[in-house]
């Protein structure tokens, strides 16, 4: 990223994202500026931060959501472009989102990690010097459960001695699935405990919002399977619309089906204000089937 600097705290700093942000600064010898969550992200104070940060070098972290703001927000984006770099985490990071903060000039960089592996152990899908990453029961396509290893990799869970995420000394079984290529590079697929299963069917909910949030209409979208008499889950997808935007759901339904499948389509699409979040930036799918899952 170019070296030792200042940084920004636009995360909750009892997150493990958040106090690595806090932890870098100081270790540089700065003294890391904070932004005011209590009312939320906003743009504009976070376009005064960053205009006020100073450092040889200035950084700062965001998830997903906030990205999606920034690049609303004329002044927030002009802002984000001084920066050296912006580590976006927490949650998956749609490609079109991505294509749109590179398009703007602004120099993102991918995360991936947990509270497990003290934060972001792999950048822009390479893992950091002695961090190994390992695919176990890959599909044929390659796509399998992501292990993590190295020193960065805690002991276990207090309390809790034989659980089967450590069960491999200095290793962590994660709850993602992914594939790593020829030159190394992991690539996450989704979560294996979200998957939907629809009609003896396996959809994966980040592979259908990935071609959901390409639609122009859409800001943001997650998807979910909901109880279903005859399929056992269908696919439902919440979509936030962009504003000025008329949400178009059978373009939606016609995009997954042709680059995905029909299995994979939507089988209702629902327009809210906002997705709920649970953490850093991940949307909470358990709340919306509990809302949802008779109302659908």
């Amino acid at each position: 990223m170019g070296g030792p600097g200042n940084w920004l705290l636009a995360l909750a700093p009892h997150h493990i994202a958040g106090l690595q942000v806090l932890l870098r600064a100081l270790a540089a010898g700065h003294t890391p500026a904070a932004l005011d969550l209590a009312d939320g992200f906003d743009p504009a104070s976070y376009a005064r931060a960053v205009a006020d940060l100073d450092g040889p070098r200035r950084y700062t972290s965001l998830v997903p959501t906030q990205l999606v703001k920034v690049l609303d927000h004329a002044g927030a984006t002009a802002a984000s472009r001084g920066l050296d770099a912006i580590l976006v985490g927490g949650a998956a990071t749609p490609k079109p989102l991505q294509d749109r903060a590179l398009a703007e000039g602004l120099p993102i960089v991918a995360t991936y990690g947990m509270s497990e592996t003290a934060g972001g152990c792999v950048y822009d899908g390479t893992p950091l010097d002695g961090v190994e990453v390992r695919i176990v029961d890959p599909a044929p396509d390659g796509v399998g459960r992501v292990m993590l290893g190295g020193p960065v990799v805690a002991h276990g869970y207090r309390y809790r001695p034989d659980h089967p995420a450590f069960a491999e000394p200095g290793w962590f079984r994660t709850d993602d699935l992914g594939s790593v290529d020829d030159t190394g590079t992991l690539t996450i697929v989704g979560r294996a405990d979200e998957a939907i299963s629809t009609g003896g069917l396996t959809v994966v909910p980040q592979v259908v919002e990935a071609v959901i949030v390409d639609d122009p209409a859409v800001a943001e979208c997650a998807v979910v399977g909901l109880p279903d008499a005859r399929l056992g889950e269908k696919v439902v997808a919440f979509v936030v619309v962009r504003p000025g935007e008329q949400l178009d759901v059978s373009r939606i339904r016609g995009s997954v089906t042709e680059r995905l499948d029909r299995y994979a389509a939507p089988r209702d699409v629902v327009e809210v204000d906002a997705l709920p979040l649970r953490g850093p930036g991940k949307y909470d799918r358990r709340a919306l089937r509990d809302r949802f899952g008779s109302t659908t």
